[in-house]
């Protein structure tokens, strides 16, 4: 995770984004002659001229829905974006991964303050490590120290190794253990890093406290009662289901190639889930609506601490982004091999955005789906 710097692959993180929120709640969009009259479509527009291959986003509020795209879903076609194209969310997996934490603490079957080793004894240890004194709250507030285990996925991190790799299936316990290979950051409770293992052993406590796994509680708790048909938690499986534009990666050469296919087990609990714009908006309305949580849960969600990585405030599996209009709204922007979405939804859930690319998001393409967000929520404000 950099904030000001460029991003590193793989950390499905909230990707530069203390510089780019302070872009957006300063500046307008990059300069680039507008070509609708359409205020959604001309962000589209400016955002696709950063580079992005394809674009699409989409606004909700209570009785209107609006969208827009540009660029192309494959390199070469000329098919346009498709409306309500799957893609693969990276880091907002997270906010499901806590809300079904958060349901499970609702329904007294285990608390913010169990420690790791109560539920998976022995996993988290060696190297200064100790699951005794890591919360499940310091796991989705990313304040346990745990090294980050993503940066090691060789898929993640080089054309040769996602070619060698792309289809090499994980267990959380494998990817648990490579983190155990690391010091901690700093000890539990005194610093705050974003790691991706927190939320693999999230995931795995939520299997250890229900008997079921982490796929099967969010789609139980979450996606069929929300009617989110076109979300899924894929598994092991590399593709991606229903109408969907290809991802592309130049993993920091002048390069890109075509990373779609990819088998996510390496990112279960932390950035596996696929979905679509819509879907997201639906649940993060539901979500900042009080439909997933209890108001205890919700308010546990939505107290956050400085997340000075980030230059912005994070809760529990949310980050709470400052409003150029003046207030706040909360998400969890995401990256996965050439997908990156960014959005969220205002504090009582009214109004959503949602924005995704088909390519690397440099920092001008991060800044220009911030401001996306930023003024599109901002549009509700009198």
């Amino acid at each position: 995770m950099q904030v000001l710097g460029r991003h590193r692959r793989g950390r499905l993180a909230l990707t530069g984004l203390a510089a780019t929120v302070l872009l957006a709640a300063s500046t307008g969009p990059a300069a680039a002659k507008p070509r609708h009259t359409d205020p959604l479509q001309q962000r589209v527009d400016t955002v696709h001229d950063t580079g992005a291959v394809g674009v699409l986003a989409e606004v909700t509020s209570p009785g209107t829905h609006d969208s827009a795209r540009a660029g192309t879903a494959k390199v070469g076609t000329g098919r346009p974006m498709p409306r309500n194209g799957g893609f693969r969310i990276g880091s907002a997996t997270k906010t499901f991964t806590a809300t079904v934490v958060l349901q499970l603490v609702g329904e007294g079957r285990m608390s913010l303050e169990d420690t790791v080793e109560q539920w998976l004894p022995g996993v988290v240890q060696g190297n200064d490590n100790d699951g005794s004194r890591i919360t499940v709250r310091q796991l989705l507030q990313h304040t346990s120290g745990l090294h980050d285990v993503l940066p090691e996925i060789p898929a993640l991190n080089s054309a040769e190794g996602y070619r060698a790799e792309r289809f090499r299936t994980y267990t959380p316990e494998e990817l648990v253990a490579l983190a155990m290979n690391h010091r901690p950051d700093f000890p539990p409770g005194d610093g705050w890093s974003y790691s991706n293992t927190n939320y693999l052993l999230a995931a795995m406590i939520i299997h250890e406290v229900t008997g079921r796994s982490w796929a099967q509680e969010v789609n139980d708790r979450i996606i069929r009662p929300l009617g989110l048909r076109n979300t899924s938690t894929p598994g092991p499986s590399p593709s991606i289901p229903g109408p969907h534009a290809h991802s592309y990666a130049a993993f920091s050469t002048h390069t890109s190639i075509d990373v779609t296919a990819l088998n996510p087990s390496m990112a279960a609990g932390s950035g596996s889930i696929i979905s679509t714009t819509h879907d997201l908006n639906r649940f993060y309305a539901a979500l900042l609506g009080g439909r997933l949580l209890a108001p205890a849960q919700l308010d546990e969600m939505t107290t956050t601490t400085p997340a000075p990585e980030l230059g912005v405030r994070y809760g529990l599996g949310l980050g709470e982004i400052p409003l150029s209009c003046g207030g706040s709204y909360f998400g969890h922007p995401g990256e996965l091999l050439g997908y990156h979405t960014w959005g969220g939804a205002t504090r009582d859930g009214t109004r959503t955005a949602m924005v995704y690319v088909t390519s690397d998001g440099g920092d001008d393409t991060q800044q220009a789906m911030s401001t996306l967000v930023d003024r599109e929520l901002c549009r509700s404000r009198p």
